[in-house]
Formats: structure tokens, sequence, C-alpha cells
């Protein structure tokens, strides 16, 4: 199974390259991020007429996650576990011929002085936790997507530009 892993930054607005990529790429699966529309509004049609199937979890303007896959999806669960109270569309986790894929979007953390990065921490430790609890099951599990993180001075063009900024914290 192949799988790819995109944030594609407004689905519709880039709708045009999305279709062709998979048309020329044709991954069996593709994990979308910054989607930045609701459900209603996401192109099911377009992606449905090259052969993929969609779970989408969508919100106007912001965030979004979906799986695109030429394969069956089943047990779909949006939303990262943990907090009730989380509205943003960042976690979407389904099985996919026998793999139990994710799709995350996590938080940015900009600026660190507001509450946006103390929310990005605590996602993250949400996702932690849920993970750990998926992996007791013994269950291939794939878990990709957009991790807004730096992790090492490697990783990135200009590490001390990127010092202060949450994805290098």
């Amino acid at each position: 199974t192949s799988i790819a892993t995109w944030n594609v930054n407004s689905i519709n607005a880039r709708l045009p390259n999305v279709l062709a990529w998979l048309q020329s790429a044709a991954p069996d699966v593709l994990l979308l991020q910054e989607l930045k529309a609701p459900e209603d509004k996401f192109p099911a049609l377009d992606i449905s007429a090259l052969g993929y199937n969609a779970a989408v979890s969508g919100q106007k303007s912001w965030n979004g996650v979906a799986i695109l896959s030429k394969h069956k999806i089943e047990d779909v669960q949006k939303g990262l576990p943990g907090d009730a109270g989380d509205e943003q569309a960042r976690y979407i986790e389904a099985t996919v011929a026998g793999l139990r894929i994710a799709s995350i979007y996590a938080p940015n953390g900009n600026p660190v002085d507001t509450d946006k990065y103390p929310y990005k921490l605590a996602w993250l430790d949400r996702l932690r936790a849920h993970v750990a609890k998926r992996l007791t099951q013994e269950e291939p599990l794939v878990l990709g997507g957009d991790y807004n993180i730096i992790p090492e001075a490697r990783d990135c063009y200009d590490p001390r530009g990127w010092s202060d900024d949450a994805l290098f914290r």
C-alpha cells in the first residue's frame, strides 16, 4: 500500500494540482492537511471521479484533515480524544486495507506568548496518550501529516532565524 501526505493549504484553491497529482502518482492513500474547508465544501465528487473514497474532518477557513483512499475507508474517528471541547479539525483516523491510518495537522503554536503554544503542547500530549493506547492493540498504525515541529537544527534551513518559533521549541 503506497501512502502519501500533503499539507494542501486549501483543498479548493489547490484542487487542480491535487487532481493532477493523484492521476500521475496514483497513491493508494493520500493524507491531506490544512483543507481550509468545511465538509460540505470538500470536492468529494471530483475526488471520487478519480476512484478515491474520502473521509473528511473539515472546518471553515482553517485546519481540516482528510484521508483519501482507493480502498474502502472504515471505522472513521474524527478528532483527537482527550478534550471533548476541542473543535479544531486536526485529526482523523480510519482503517484502510488492514492498516489504521491517521492524518494529523498538529497546531503551529505561534505566537508562543499566547494561549496557542500551551494548546499545542496539550494537543501533542493528547496525541502521545492516544498513540500509546493504540499501540497496545498491536495493529499496524500509520501516523502521517504535518506535525509543525522542527526536531533538530539540521531540519531547518535557518536554525538561528527559527530559534524563538514554536516549531523549534
